[in-house]
């Protein structure tokens, strides 16, 4: 089995998780700046070639009704630019941010301080949520 890679796409950041080879457990790898938008794809393609990842799970914000958004269409464009290249999966992930930060609250752990650690740890249940599901 392969590893899966998993990312939080937010506005500003990017939150990147990656399964074990199993396909068991996410793990966080690092949360990157969005912008520059190349910069970003180009460093998820080298993390993907570096772990010869040929699927990614993106985390997909639908709104509380299960419509697409602004915010989910954003997501949706920019997977766009790597469809051709890896299979993508879109995971529901509303509400992730909530969760991620009351489990950081919950470990101890100042994530007002340090939005990338809920980007990071989105990344990570929005992946672990998928290979649950699998």
């Amino acid at each position: 089995m392969d590893k899966i890679l998993g990312l939080d796409i937010g506005k500003k950041r990017i939150g990147i998780a990656i399964s074990d080879i199993m396909g068991l457990i996410a793990h966080p790898v690092e949360t990157i700046l969005r912008e520059p938008e190349k910069a970003a794809i180009e460093k998820i393609r080298q993390i993907c070639k570096d772990n010869n990842i040929k699927k990614i799970v993106a985390g997909l914000p639908k709104n509380m009704n299960n419509t697409i958004g602004e915010q989910a269409q954003d997501c949706i464009n920019f997977m766009d630019k790597l469809k051709n290249e890896y299979e993508i999966i879109f995971e529901d992930e509303r509400l992730t941010s909530k969760q991620a930060e009351f489990i950081l609250a919950q470990t101890g752990h100042k994530y007002t301080k340090d939005k990338k650690l809920v980007d990071l740890k989105s990344a990570c249940l929005i992946l672990q949520q998928y290979l649950d599901r699998k």
